[in-house]
């Protein structure tokens, strides 16, 4: 005699009734990575956004993506923050124009030069930021190769 036990006998089904489909297996679901690290949605990057600036010279270097151009911002972009002359002369021969509306030396960013219009904005950069300093009688700051 075996020690099991046998399962209740189950009374059959009515044919009318309707059976239940098989409980589907549960799959994992896959988390993606903004979710891991706590951003449920695409967080856009601020517009313009800096890329360089020297807080001593008084003169930063931007992009806005938006307007698709470089910017040079000089002081906090009042009268009185006005680069010299030979600095002016120096944005025009770069291909900069003044935006008396927003207060920048602006450069557009076209598709076929974009690489080559940022690698020229942040050496013109370095080399505003040197005329300043000198200009300023500031000793000369730290040099960034591109």
């Amino acid at each position: 005699m075996s020690s099991r036990k046998r399962p209740p006998k189950t009374e059959p089904q009515p044919e009318t009734a309707i059976a239940e489909p098989p409980a589907a297996e549960a799959k994992p679901v896959e988390t993606s990575f903004a979710e891991k690290v706590g951003h449920s949605g695409f967080v856009p990057a601020p517009d313009p956004f800096g890329i360089a600036g020297d807080a001593l010279a008084g003169v930063t270097l931007f992009e806005s993506r938006q307007d698709r151009q470089m910017a040079l911002m000089f002081g906090e972009g009042r009268p009185e923050d006005k680069p010299s002359q030979a600095i002016i002369d120096k944005l025009k021969d770069a291909g900069y124009r003044w935006n008396p509306a927003d207060r920048i030396w602006a450069h557009p960013v076209v598709g076929d030069s974009a690489r080559s219009t940022r690698i020229e904005a942040e050496r013109l950069f370095q080399e505003v930021s040197q005329m300043i300093r000198q200009e300023k009688g500031i000793a000369a700051g730290p040099e960034v190769p591109f």
